[in-house]
């Protein structure tokens, strides 16, 4: 069995060398052109960058970014992906964690690239600077000889409740794991073609990157713009004859918000599955009925635990108000529900969804105290220390074995397929000149972020610092300024009175 994901390339690259693996908008390349292009890159980024901290990518949505993740697998160290367009803050205070030992970046992003890595005080290095000569292949033998399963491939960093983003680090093995189940699961074969929704800094990429390694499938990154053109979406996709997605449930809201099936038919789409929050029912009816033909399967899981854990495929046309389940755990996954004595669940009782198994994530990138509160033993196995994730979420089993979601223990909610802690929001908020008090709900029917506030800030500039504060899809739609926030007896917020103004059921 391969080791790492640099076999998968090479196993697949010896058998297809010259089939497609990635595509963009722009340009495609060959399994063979991504090994020789990121061997080249790793080359000199092995000779260049001693420091074993991670690498730091910032580069826009092309087939060359991906190839430069695997330029830095290459090169020996952890590749860190960081979307440019994210806010200043947002990035240093990832930076900050980080603490790269370079930056990685394309021509286009220099200029803005060159900023971070200096306040970083790293080295900044192009992809077109390092693109050039021969491959060093004893560097690169080196490093392959040194090279375990359980070594760390990346570095994806999620939304934090201090307001502080947690950076998941997780191995070789775990995303080779998840990866070999999910193709398994999904039936992907080399002669499909996937089709990339994802930013290719967040977590649901991962599958349409690593799949095309190991299967030989073709993945084509899907333009950002196309998701609100429904027409231009799917003649793309029948150009390109896509056959499977993993795309996030909001995704394929909106898209049926904006009327998606009223002009164009899909003709090749056979496998879709969806993940991030919850479907409604309405919506992946829409679906079912225009590709009655296609699989679909809703996935779950958390970044900690690579990616998602559970699936559950739909074998019925459902009905407008039905809540999906979240299924069953996918091989090498451990799943079970602890209460809050720290006793299992039984079937039919509500608990805590907890992970274990060799998908875990390492931890949180210099982060040993949140890695310790949120990754411990579990209390169910005493004859041996067993790591496991404690999600957060609450789930029950029913008598078949599925497992259903049921909300959140905590704060952190998932809103248009990315997780956002609500407290980081409000930490932003409460960093604004003129607000005194503030609180954030979400509404999860409407999937609406609410923030409500006190103090002399006019809506507007509020909505202006939070843009330059947090990612676009963490801004609150909908702002509420209050006189006084309603408060319980005991001086906290009332935020059954917050929901009632919302209209949160």
């Amino acid at each position: 069995m391969e080791k790492n994901v640099l076999e998968w390339l090479e196993k697949t690259g010896r058998i297809m060398p010259d089939k497609v693996a990635y595509e963009d908008s722009a340009e495609s390349v060959t399994f063979r052109q991504v090994m020789e292009e990121a061997r080249r890159m790793g080359s000199r980024l092995a000779e260049k960058v001693t420091d074993p901290a991670p690498i730091a990518v910032m580069m826009g949505r092309n087939v060359h970014t991906i190839i430069s993740y695997l330029a830095v697998v290459y090169s020996g160290h952890v590749y860190a992906p960081i979307d440019a367009a994210l806010p200043e803050d947002r990035i240093n205070k990832i930076l900050d964690t980080l603490r790269p030992s370079a930056v990685f970046t394309e021509e286009n992003f220099a200029e803005t690239a060159s900023k971070y890595a200096e306040a970083a005080k790293c080295p900044l290095y192009t992809r077109e600077e390092l693109n050039v000569g021969m491959t060093a292949w004893p560097i690169l033998n080196k490093i392959r000889t040194k090279m375990t399963e359980i070594d760390p491939l990346y570095v994806i960093f999620t939304s934090g409740s201090s307001g502080r983003p947690k950076g998941v680090l997780t191995s070789h093995h775990s995303l080779m794991c998840y990866i070999s189940s999910y193709t398994h699961m999904m039936s992907i074969k080399t002669e499909d073609r996937i089709g990339c929704q994802s930013p290719l800094d967040y977590i649901a990429a991962v599958r349409d990157i690593y799949v095309p390694l190991l299967t030989g499938a073709s993945d084509h990154l899907v333009p950002k713009e196309y998701f609100m053109q429904p027409d231009e979406l799917f003649n793309f996709m029948n150009e390109k004859e896509i056959t499977a997605v993993g795309w996030s449930t909001s995704a394929l809201t909106v898209l049926t918000k904006l009327g998606v099936f009223e002009d164009t038919k899909l003709t090749t789409l056979k496998k879709i599955c969806f993940s991030g929050s919850v479907m409604p029912g309405k919506v992946l009816k829409k679906w079912q009925e225009n590709l009655p033909d296609a699989v679909f399967v809703n996935q779950y899981g958390p970044t900690e635990a690579t990616a998602s854990c559970t699936y559950f495929r739909i074998d019925h046309v459902v009905a407008e108000d039905e809540v999906l389940p979240i299924g069953v755990p996918y091989d090498n996954y451990k799943v079970f529900l602890l209460k809050d004595n720290g006793e299992e669940a039984a079937v039919g009782e509500e608990g805590e969804i907890c992970v274990s198994g060799p998908i875990l994530a390492l931890g949180y990138y210099r982060d040993p105290e949140r890695t310790e509160e949120a990754f411990t033993r579990n209390p169910l196995v005493t004859e041996y220390y067993e790591r496991m994730y404690r999600t957060g979420d609450i789930g029950k089993f029913r008598e078949d074995g599925i497992l259903e979601f049921h909300g959140r223990r905590d704060r952190q909610v998932k809103h248009m397929g990315h997780r956002v802690e609500l407290d980081e929001i409000e930490a932003a908020a409460s960093q604004s000149a003129g607000v005194a008090e503030s609180a954030v709900l979400y509404d999860h029917s409407k999937e609406v972020i609410w923030l409500f506030y006190s103090g002399e800030a006019e809506k507007r500039d509020l909505v202006l610092f939070l843009r330059t504060e947090l990612p676009g899809f963490m801004v609150p739609r909908k702002v509420n300024k209050l006189e006084d926030l309603p408060k319980l007896p005991n001086g906290k917020t009332d935020i059954s009175s917050l929901k009632s103004i919302a209209g949160i059921i």
